[in-house]
């Protein structure tokens, strides 16, 4: 049955590993934070999901590029420029080691680039230098995470296909820490009243956003989130699919566990129904064109 090649993804069980991986996607997310051309909504800033982990994608240096991938088949991180140079450093560690290394690494290969050592949208960031706290690497964790992760990413590229409209890539936001596609009405919105840098780049156009994070010290447990912004009135009474998702006030946006997918007859269509569902209630009560998910594919091709 398709719900047995769903792992479990126990976050109290790997919160030690999830939480150096996540600092090691921060030290290489802001490479390409510093290299890469500004775009609209921090489009310039995620990773992408891989057969075998998570990537940069090529990022320029004057007329050169390199990338950097996360190989969690293999637990190595990756680095390869276009003038053929390429070097490996196996994942683990502490936080403090792994930049140090990774800086050293750029240095050979003539990437010139500073970055903010600070981690972004955690609490109690600590410097990458002197993070020797998070150190944490169990190889077949991770495994479990790139698992579920590649699940993930192709369930959200199927609802990705049927919208019309402009649509971000499905991506990795290292910030913090999940899976996210966004669609767009193509009207401006105004960010949230106090938003940081980071909410008043994100939240300037109107937008429905769904995702998957793997867990967190707030919510402990893996799930599928949407919302809307601006949010609208109504929202908390639109009903959705599956009957386990439900609308969280806390959280201010759609929650359908994981566990919950998993266990269904088929994962992959529990989700994609709760991804609709809260995308068409959301939609109607901010009146987006009902053509925008009006996408079928040619019968010929």
């Amino acid at each position: 049955m398709e719900q047995n090649e769903w792992p479990v993804l126990p976050y109290d069980e790997w919160r030690d590993t999830c939480a150096t991986l996540h600092m090691y996607t921060q030290v290489i997310g802001k490479l390409r934070l510093a290299l890469s051309p500004f775009e609209p909504e921090w489009a310039n800033v995620p990773l992408y999901v891989t057969s075998r982990g998570l990537t940069t994608s090529p990022i320029a240096v004057g007329l050169r590029t390199f990338d950097v991938e996360f190989d969690f088949v293999d637990h190595v991180l990756v680095i390869r420029s276009s003038d053929g140079s390429i070097d490996r450093r196996p994942l683990g560690g502490s936080v403090a080691e792994f930049y140090e290394d990774v800086t050293r690494i750029l240095k050979r290969m003539r990437v010139d680039v500073s970055i903010s050592v600070v981690p972004s949208e955690v609490p109690d960031p600590i410097p990458f230098p002197e993070d020797r706290t998070h150190d944490t690497y169990e190889s077949t964790q991770v495994d479990q995470f790139h698992r579920v992760l590649t699940k993930i990413d192709v369930t959200f590229k199927q609802h990705r296909a049927g919208f019309r409209g402009r649509t971000t890539p499905v991506h990795f936001f290292w910030g913090t820490f999940d899976l996210a596609l966004t669609r767009y009405s193509g009207r401006p919105a105004e960010p949230a009243p106090g938003a940081g840098v980071i909410g008043r780049v994100s939240g300037d156009a109107e937008q429905i956003c769904a995702g998957w994070w793997p867990g967190n010290d707030r919510i402990r447990y893996p799930a599928c989130f949407s919302y809307a912004h601006p949010r609208p009135d109504g929202i908390d009474a639109v009903p959705v699919r599956p009957s386990e998702g439900r609308w969280s006030t806390d959280e201010g946006e759609f929650l359908y566990s994981y566990d919950a997918a998993r266990s269904s007859a088929d994962p992959r269509q529990a989700i994609l129904d709760f991804l609709d569902s809260t995308y068409r209630g959301a939609a109607a009560l901010m009146q987006w064109d009902h053509d925008l998910t009006n996408v079928s594919a040619p019968t010929d091709r």
